[in-house]
């Protein structure tokens, strides 16, 4: 069984229920899901004053247990078309991994939000992608397998690259059913390439 960490940074409660998502992929494909988060840098008071999400449950992760795990499902929403900074900042502090190749050969995707339809996505989600690939991380995308990559039929989010979803300029759009599907197919695609690689 591979387990699988589903790591994530969420200021206002998008990527925390995408995040939920990928861990019930990760399950559905008969891996151990654990549920984790960044830390926040911005000042509580600043973040109570911007309506933030500070509620969530998930403990917080430290950089130097990534080594335990069997693959990687990392979430952030978009800065300007990059990972957030407290995504940034905590992946900053895998130099030691990095430096004993802790992390080679092991399966890692990526999954975002974004305000607009295209606010940068695709970007933030290889931006996440240059990171795992400096690992020597095997980067695992969103295949057009899941049809909801395909349909027309709504707005929606999600890019071969990864899971994604859309939570307006104001935040109150939801992660839809269909993005949620999609991050679960990618949770479950991730946790089955896991368990041919760990052999």
């Amino acid at each position: 069984m591979a387990k699988i960490l589903v790591l994530y940074y969420s200021g206002w409660g998008h990527i925390e229920q995408m995040a939920k998502a990928a861990c019930e992929g990760v399950r559905e494909a008969g891996g151990e899901a654990v549920l984790k988060r960044v830390p926040e840098l911005v000042p509580e008071d600043v973040a109570k004053q911007s309506y933030m999400k500070l509620d969530q449950d998930a403990p917080i992760a430290s950089p130097n247990e990534l080594a335990d795990y069997d693959g990687f499902l990392i979430g952030s929403p978009t800065r300007f078309g990059n990972m957030a900074a407290q995504m940034r900042n905590f992946l900053d502090q895998t130099g030691g991994l990095w430096a004993k190749g802790a992390l080679v050969g092991k399966p890692a995707g990526a999954f975002t939000s974004t305000a607009s339809q295209h606010g940068g996505q695709e970007t933030t989600l290889t931006s996440m992608h240059t990171t795992f690939l400096h690992h020597g991380m095997v980067v695992v995308g969103l295949p057009y397998t899941t049809p909801d990559l395909t349909n027309l039929d709504e707005v929606s989010g999600g890019t071969p690259y990864g899971a994604s979803t859309l939570a307006a300029g104001d935040g109150s759009r939801q992660p839809s059913e269909a993005e949620l599907r999609m991050m679960r197919f990618q949770a479950a695609h991730l946790t089955r390439i896991a368990d041919k690689l760990k052999g």
